[in-house]
């Protein structure tokens, strides 16, 4: 068994390189190591990793100020190594020097010994420096609240007024938010619930169906998480039941629909639909989305297929509803997966404005008459959002945007433009979320 100062940094840092080199998704990346860790290390496995991922960027810019190489050049261990180190310093949990011998001791133990010297001398110089390079970095908002330079960019272009806000706000750790199911109880009684279980819990008024928790927990510690009485659905995701305007009797396409959570949102919200069908391409994602309906006993119909080929699937009979909630950058939920920002490109987001867009000349044939379509995203792209609706709209002509304004119930969060609604980050606590609705006359 390893020792205590090796057994979680390593597996995280291994985590992290493979996120670094290959890409990986760190969820998928942690599962690997976690399962091969010792006992017990799973939570501190995930802390460290995630907190190195998050500020990877601003690491970045630690180490150009303290070595002449570019940081891209480093062993992906050794990088990540170094950043689940920083994290800890920024975190100040356990004292300086223990951070640093523990991260020598982990080059040592994990394949890199030569690196060992290496290792020791860059993070005892940025002690020695710290204080001066911190407040350097501390003068520009991407490497402040570590953003790789094309999407920091980006933002500035979207959101001139707004851009450094929303940094801080990805740089954050998001709260953990559940969706209690609304035909068995409230709000209000889930927090009670929680309360009497050793849980911290408050409701949020404006999304009912809506409790935060904090600290975050596991879910096997939630009051009936195992028969479906609360799932965990960001608070932004949930406002989509209020563009949907559900009612008894609709049919209702769930397009892009896995893993699930928007399907068991719809079929609990109005569990007298005429029907649901949950429609993704992904035949291993629809099996989250039939786990997500059987835990809570709900049901749909679940269809593997492409939404952009309806004549291979579509029964010909029109939706009242069709929820199209697109491939996307997935620039509104970093703070929740902070690996968005080592995964995704500037190239990665020109291609999905031409899906997105194929989606919704796909899907709007199948609307029927008085039916009503929604656009939802989770970037804050106005390319993927705004441009994509102006497009389509200009496109046909049977279509007219639904005013948020009329969406029943909306609890007023988001930046209106001529499409939809852009609820940003941090906003109530959400994730960042684009929404549109477009009425067929």
């Amino acid at each position: 068994m390893m020792n205590a100062g090796v057994s979680a940094r390593l597996p995280a840092a291994r985590a992290v390189a493979g996120v670094v080199a290959r890409g990986a998704n760190l969820d998928v990346a942690l599962n690997a190591v976690c399962a091969a860790a010792d006992p017990g290390a799973a939570p501190a496995i995930r802390s460290l990793a995630y907190g190195a991922v998050r500020g990877y960027f601003r690491h970045e810019a630690l180490l150009a100020a303290l070595r002449d190489r570019p940081a891209r050049r480093l062993d992906p261990l050794i990088r990540a190594l170094l950043s689940v180190a920083f994290y800890e310093l920024e975190d100040r949990r356990s004292p300086e020097y223990a951070i640093v011998d523990a991260a020598v001791e982990v080059a040592r133990a994990g394949g890199i010994a030569r690196s060992a010297g290496f290792v020791n001398a860059v993070l005892r110089r940025y002690l020695r420096e710290r204080a001066t390079i911190d407040a350097r970095i501390a003068r520009d908002p991407a490497q402040r609240h570590a953003t790789p330079r094309w999407l920091a960019t980006r933002l500035r272009a979207d959101w001139p007024d707004r851009w450094e806000s929303i940094l801080a706000a990805l740089d954050a750790q998001a709260p953990m938010w559940l969706r209690v199911d609304a035909r068995r109880t409230t709000a209000t009684r889930y927090v009670d619930s929680l309360h009497e279980a050793g849980l911290d819990g408050r409701s949020e008024p404006r999304v009912p169906y809506a409790v935060a928790i904090d600290p975050p927990c596991d879910v096997s510690r939630l009051p009936g998480f195992a028969d479906g009485l609360a799932s965990v659905q960001d608070l932004g995701a949930q406002c989509v039941a209020f563009a949907l305007d559900l009612r008894p009797g609709l049919r209702v396409l769930d397009a892009c629909a896995a893993p699930g959570g928007k399907t068991a949102l719809i079929a609990e919200r109005e569990p007298r639909l005429a029907r649901l069908v949950a429609l993704d391409v992904d035949p291993q994602r629809l099996e989250r989305v039939r786990e997500n309906l059987r835990r809570g006993t709900l049901a749909a119909q679940v269809v593997c297929a492409d939404a952009t080929e309806p004549a291979s699937w579509w029964d010909g009979e029109p939706f009242d509803r069709i929820l199209l909630d697109a491939p996307c950058s997935a620039l509104g939920v970093i703070r929740r997966h902070p690996d968005i920002r080592l995964r995704k490109s500037a190239a990665d987001l020109a291609k999905l404005p031409l899906l997105q867009a194929r989606l919704l000349r796909a899907l709007w044939p199948l609307l029927a008459p008085g039916g009503r379509l929604i656009y939802a995203t989770c970037t804050l792209a106005e390319a993927e959002n705004h441009a994509v609706l102006a497009d389509f709209l200009g496109s046909i002509a049977d279509g007219e945007v639904v005013d948020p304004a009329l969406w029943p119930g909306w609890p007023g969060l988001g930046v209106r433009d001529a499409s939809g609604v852009q609820i940003l980050p941090g906003e109530a606590g959400a994730d960042g979320f684009y929404y549109a609705a477009v009425s067929k006359r």
